[in-house]
């Protein structure tokens, strides 16, 4: 059973910085891709990152690139998802995703079968 649980949401400062983890079971974390969406209300979810199969290759956001970083630990299969200079606009809940297929669309959902609950970003002051 495909499962991903994500940790690490909280209340931080802007300019301040935080670490998402999405612990996945249930398949071979390097045979899928993961993305990182997020969602605020009344918003529609949007694509942040994804890190595909083959070769881990990376994709940002543009609003997020350079102060995102999606990583993976295959050993521990978790998914990762660094936030540097948080900005108030980042306040969200954050789910992370699995496709099977193991293809990222850029950040979009497309092939994104199995999703997390999400863990709430929040940024102020």
């Amino acid at each position: 059973q495909v499962q991903l649980v994500e940790s690490g949401g909280g209340l931080v400062q802007p300019g301040g910085s935080l670490t998402l983890s999405c612990a996945t079971s249930g398949f071979t974390l390097g045979s899928y891709a993961i993305g990182w969406f997020r969602q605020t209300p009344g918003k529609e979810r949007e694509g942040v990152s994804c890190i595909s199969s083959v070769g881990g290759t990376q994709y940002y956001q543009d609003s997020i690139k350079g102060r995102f970083t999606i990583s993976r630990d295959t050993a521990k299969n978790t998914v990762y998802l660094q936030m540097n200079n948080l900005k108030p606009e980042d306040t969200a809940v954050y789910y992370c995703a699995a496709a099977p297929e193991g293809v990222c669309y850029r950040w979009a959902s497309y092939g994104m079968n199995y999703w997390g609950k999400g863990t709430l970003v929040t940024v102020s002051s």
